[in-house]
C-alpha cells in the first residue's frame, strides 16, 4: 500500500477545522462537568477546603475568592472566560495558579506516557504478529497468555511487583522518583524504566491482540496469497503487504491506548512517586483542592480529543482511499 505524501493541503486543513469545530461541544461539556464538582460536593466547597476549624470569617473569604457567593450562571460564564483566557483557578493549597502548576507536571505525565507507548507497541506488535504468523500453536498461546496476564494485572500490582523484584531484591532499578531527560539522559532511563514498562505492560496486551486479530484477517486475503505465489520474500509479505493493510485498527487501539495511558499515569506515578500531574491531582483530591482537579480533568480531556483526530489523519496517511472530505 503507497503511502500519500506528507504534506498539508486545503483539503486536511479544512477537515482539521471541522474536527476542532466539532470538538467544541464536547469540551464544553466535559468543562461543565469540570466546573460541577465543585458544586456537587456535599455541603459547603469552601468550608469542606478549610476542614472542621475553619472559622466563618475564613469561610466566607475563600468562598468569595472562589465566586461561590455569586449566581450560579455567573459562575459558569465565568469559568469558561477563564479557561479562554488559560485561568484555571487558584489554588491556595499550593498558592499558586492552577494553570502554572498543572504545565510544570504535565511535561513529567507526558513523559512517562510517551515511554509507557514506546514499551506497549515494541511489545505488543510483535507479539500480535508471531501469534498470528502460527494461529493455535504454541507461540500463538504463549503470546496470547502473556496478553491475558497483561490484561489481568492491574498497573499499580505490576508496579509493586517490579519494585520488589528490580529495586528491592537485585536492586538494578531505582524505587521511585524522577530525573528528566534533560538533565541527565542515562539517569533518567533507569529511574522511567520501571514505571514505564509497568504502565506499558498493559497495554501492549491490548495492542497484541488487536495486532493478532488485524493480521489473521489480512494474511487471509487473496493478494496475501498472490503475493506469495510471486515468489516474494516471506518478510516482505508480512511486513509490507500484510502488516500495512492490518495498520488502521492497530492505530486505533493505540491511540485509544495513548489515551489510556494519561489515565492510567496517575496511578503509576504514586506508585513511583514521579512528580508528575498524576501525584498532583490525587493529592489534590485529598485535600479537596477542588480548583486543581477541575484542571487536571480538563486537560487530560482536552489531549483525549487531540489523539482523537490525530488517530482520524494517521487513518488518511496509511489509507489513500480515506479522504479528507
Amino acid at each position: 500500500m503507497n503511502h500519500p505524501p506528507l504534506f498539508v493541503n486545503a483539503k486536511m486543513i479544512n477537515y482539521i477545522i471541522r474536527r476542532l469545530l466539532g470538538a467544541i461541544p464536547t469540551w464544553l461539556l466535559v468543562g461543565l462537568v469540570a466546573f460541577l464538582i465543585i458544586h456537587l460536593t456535599p455541603g459547603d466547597p469552601a468550608a469542606v477546603m478549610l476542614g472542621p476549624e475553619a472559622t466563618h470569617t475564613g469561610i466566607e473569604v475563600l468562598r468569595e475568592r472562589l465566586g461561590l457567593n455569586k449566581p450560579f450562571l455567573i459562575q459558569l460564564r465565568d469559568w469558561y472566560l477563564g479557561i479562554l483566557h488559560g485561568d484555571l483557578g487558584y489554588s491556595f493549597f499550593l498558592g499558586r495558579s492552577v494553570a502554572a502548576a498543572l504545565w510544570e507536571r504535565l511535561p513529567v505525565t507526558f513523559t512517562l506516557a510517551v515511554c509507557a507507548m514506546l514499551v506497549a507497541v515494541f511489545i505488543g506488535v510483535p507479539l500480535g504478529v508471531i501469534a498470528a504468523l502460527h494461529p493455535n500453536k504454541l507461540q500463538d498461546t504463549i503470546a496470547m497468555g502473556i496478553s491475558l496476564l497483561g490484561l489481568s494485572v492491574p498497573e499499580f500490582v505490576m508496579g509493586l511487583a517490579l519494585i520488589y523484584v528490580f529495586a528491592v531484591l537485585l536492586r538494578w532499578f531505582p524505587a521511585g522518583g524522577y530525573v528528566s531527560f534533560t538533565e541527565n539522559f542515562p539517569r533518567a532511563l533507569l529511574h522511567i524504566a520501571m514505571p514505564a514498562s509497568s504502565l506499558g505492560f498493559i497495554q501492549a496486551a491490548l495492542i497484541a491482540r488487536m495486532t493478532r486479530a488485524a493480521m489473521l484477517e489480512v494474511l487471509n486475503a487473496d493478494f496475501i496469497h498472490t503475493a506469495r505465489a510471486k515468489g516474494l520474500p516471506e518478510a516482505t509479505v508480512i511486513w509490507r503487504h500484510a502488516f500495512r493493510n492490518a495498520m488502521l485498527p492497530i492505530i486505533t487501539v493505540i491511540g485509544l491506548a495513548f489515551t489510556l495511558l494519561l489515565g492510567g499515569a496517575f496511578i503509576t506515578e504514586v506508585v513511583f512517586r514521579i512528580p508528575g500531574m498524576g501525584l498532583l491531582t490525587i493529592s489534590a483530591v485529598k485535600r479537596r483542592d477542588y480548583p486543581v482537579v477541575q484542571g487536571a480533568l480538563l486537560i487530560l480531556a482536552s489531549f483525549v480529543l487531540l489523539m482523537n483526530l490525530l488517530v482520524d489523519l494517521a487513518y488518511a496517511y496509511f489509507d489513500p482511499r480515506i479522504q479528507y472530505d
